[in-house]
């Protein structure tokens, strides 16, 4: 039944045109949600409140973040099951989540900012092409590293310094542009990089790694420390947002380049056009002297 269940969902989630990396890392987490049903005797299609309960239980001493992932992923999972008739379980995943796990997102507003200098210092010191090329790309772009896992050499326009994202639920554009100082670091990637269709063969965890490295270089990231005395790949996310807004790029563009989803009646009847948003970023994007 496993073996089914999991079929099922990687099938549908490929149908979804999910981002590889979302596809691998999902698989993984219900793989192992139906493993700990299957060895307690658990149908995982009668699923009660108890059940997902215990299994929040059982990743109690998990990070909040994993958590988060690990139920995001119940809860794709479990809406499947619904949309085909076979579980009523996903209100469950869906009220435990709300219940249990709704202070995830306040962990992003403790993050590191961190200045256009000290971005540049970070950069300076990152002496290996493939991670000063991977830095540099989620600073210029504002990417998740899932999507920059996902990358491949074909989504990459160097002479448009563009990129065309893999389409994930939790952007809207998948449009994104790049500027000199990303394309000069790319361009050196790309004449020594190893064969390979994947822009930078990595896995999401990977790339937190060297990235959280190039940091400590510089004294940016401590390891084990508190949310903003760290420094990962989403803190590229929020230096992108802070500074291109601080510099007085519109609001709209900057969302635009994030990808948010579009939430408010006006903003699906505001078209915005792709070729001001290029010329408003690359005005906007702070330079790093690199």
């Amino acid at each position: 039944m496993t073996t089914d269940l999991l079929g099922i969902f990687l099938e549908d989630m490929k149908l979804r045109r999910m981002s590889p990396s979302f596809i691998e890392s999902n698989y993984y987490r219900v793989r192992a949600y139906l493993q700990w049903c299957d060895a307690r005797g658990l149908d995982p299609h009668q699923a009660s409140r108890e059940d997902i309960l215990a299994y929040l239980r059982h990743h109690q001493g998990s990070r909040t973040k994993t958590l988060a992932n690990i139920f995001t992923a119940l809860a794709s999972f479990y809406e499947l099951l619904e949309e085909r008739g076979e579980s009523s379980s996903a209100i469950h995943v869906r009220n435990i989540r709300k219940k249990y796990l709704r202070s995830y997102k306040s962990d992003s507003a403790e993050r590191q900012i961190i200045s256009v200098e000290e971005a540049a210092q970070m950069v300076a010191a990152t002496l290996d092409t493939r991670d000063r090329a991977m830095l540099l790309l989620l600073l210029k772009t504002g990417i998740r590293r899932g999507e920059l896992a996902s990358l491949e050499t074909s989504d990459i326009d160097m002479q448009r310094m563009e990129i065309r994202l893999k389409p994930t639920a939790k952007r809207s554009n998948r449009t994104v542009f790049f500027d000199e100082e990303a394309r000069d670091a790319l361009a050196r990637w790309l004449k020594i990089r190893p064969p390979s269709d994947t822009l930078f063969p990595l896995c999401g965890h990977a790339v937190g790694v060297a990235i959280a490295k190039a940091a400590e270089r510089v004294g940016l990231h401590e390891r084990g420390a508190p949310l903003e005395k760290r420094f990962g790949p989403h803190c590229c996310r929020h230096w992108f947002t802070t500074h291109l807004l601080r510099s007085g790029m519109p609001r709209e563009y900057v969302r635009w380049l994030r990808g948010d989803t579009i939430r408010e009646a006006v903003d699906i009847y505001y078209h915005i056009d792709g070729e001001d948003v290029r010329k408003s970023y690359l005005a906007h994007v702070p330079r790093l002297g690199v």
